[in-house]
């Protein structure tokens, strides 16, 4: 037996269920395939601990942050006001936190994902599928009924890429699609190993809080999380890009305190107080803070002890393994590609979300580009399959 739905999906995550809502919602008939038993799963995971729908910020400052100028006319298409929208319309209320970062009130994915599947109620959706490939328009999948071949009018492709593979986005379909030029997966979004002392131990999961990351001449304030392994956290993830090339940086530990005061701070006697009791006390750093100063090396004097607080160095050994990864850069090319998404070896057949060779840092760019190029496709799917 065949199926011959008008558009196939293939991925339940965000950028799937987004490109089924608009081909739903264009009248095609539309079959949805993810392999593991549930979707939305990595999507779930995501809102545990606060979801991060999008940015406020122009769709211009979107699309540098996604670094990948070719995706311009789909973020302008559906930027963030178009997301609040979005979730306005999914019974979801949002609000803006101080950083800018938009969130639902319910601060959970999952009314959310509860409300966007009722909304696909018109379209099949069909779990433990696995995709193996498809031959001249059609698509073959294991199942637990066993194989089932699928020739859709169209269809989007929207698998992920090659971090987190527990909740489904393994990056095997690459194998698949071997004659496509497809850039190299890379983990982003991700924490960093450190070869930390036995003293750090004690600090593991401690918030490193008010804290400036130097990289060359790039500079930016926020907090992260000391790991078991080394280091995690908003700030680690939003410098990941950077930093996975070229590790090289620095901590300025008081980004809100002058050199020379704290030099003119630190020169004060200190009597029989110990060094960290005197430290503590003239800087006002917290314990955790004191241990980076003193994993970086021996103190020395009032002088290179303020130098070290505004330019600690960190020592980044190499990434987080790239399944470890909130999300990738890599995946297919944008020379493979034509303005609806379409694959151009592969007549009908479109790509969205993570497949695609972009990457975003967190903060609500990831979860818009995936939505936005998730809608683009289903369009497009859409008007393809009408033809």
């Amino acid at each position: 037996m065949i199926l011959t739905p008008d558009v196939l999906i293939v991925g339940g995550g965000p950028a799937g269920l987004a490109a089924a809502e608009v081909a739903s919602a264009a009248g095609a008939s539309v079959l949805l395939t993810e392999q593991k038993p549930s979707v939305g799963r990595k999507f779930l995971m995501a809102g545990k601990s606060g979801l991060n729908l999008t940015k406020d910020e122009s769709a211009d400052q979107i699309v540098s942050a996604c670094g990948a100028p070719w995706l311009a006319p789909i973020l302008r298409d559906f930027d963030a006001d178009a997301m609040r929208a979005w979730a306005a319309g999914l019974g979801q209320e949002v609000f803006t936190g101080s950083s800018g970062r938009v969130f639902p009130v319910a601060m959970k994915a999952s009314p959310l994902l509860r409300a966007w599947l009722a909304r696909l109620a018109p379209v099949d959706i069909m779990v433990r599928w696995r995709w193996l490939g498809q031959d001249d328009g059609t698509h073959r999948f294991d199942t637990p009924r066993g194989a089932v071949a699928v020739r859709p009018r169209a269809s989007v492709l929207a698998m992920g890429g090659a971090s987190w593979s527990r909740l489904g986005s393994d990056g095997l379909w690459v194998e698949r699609m071997g004659d496509l030029a497809i850039a190299p997966f890379r983990p982003a979004n991700m924490g960093f190993d450190v070869d930390w002392s036995p003293h750090m131990a004690r600090f593991s999961g401690t918030p490193v809080k008010d804290v400036a990351l130097i990289h060359g001449d790039t500079r930016r304030q926020g907090e992260f999380v000391i790991s078991k392994t080394g280091v995690e956290g908003s700030l680690i993830y939003a410098m990941s890009s950077l930093l996975r090339d070229a590790p090289d940086a620095a901590l300025d530990l008081a980004p809100g305190r002058d050199g020379a005061a704290l030099e003119q701070a630190i020169a004060k006697p200190r009597g029989k107080q110990s060094m960290s009791n005197h430290l503590r006390k003239v800087t006002g750093l917290p314990p955790v803070k004191l241990a980076l100063l003193r994993e970086a090396g021996p103190l020395g004097d009032a002088p290179a002890i303020a130098a070290r607080i505004k330019a600690c160095p960190l020592r980044l050994i190499r990434p987080r393994p790239m399944d470890e990864a909130i999300s990738v850069a890599g995946g297919i090319k944008a020379g493979e590609l034509d303005e609806g998404l379409m694959l151009t070896a592969y007549l009908g057949t479109f790509a969205a979300g993570e497949m695609l060779d972009w990457e975003a840092p967190t903060g609500g760019y990831l979860l818009t580009a995936c939505i936005a190029t998730g809608r683009h496709a289903g369009a497009a799917a859409a008007r393809w399959a009408r033809r």
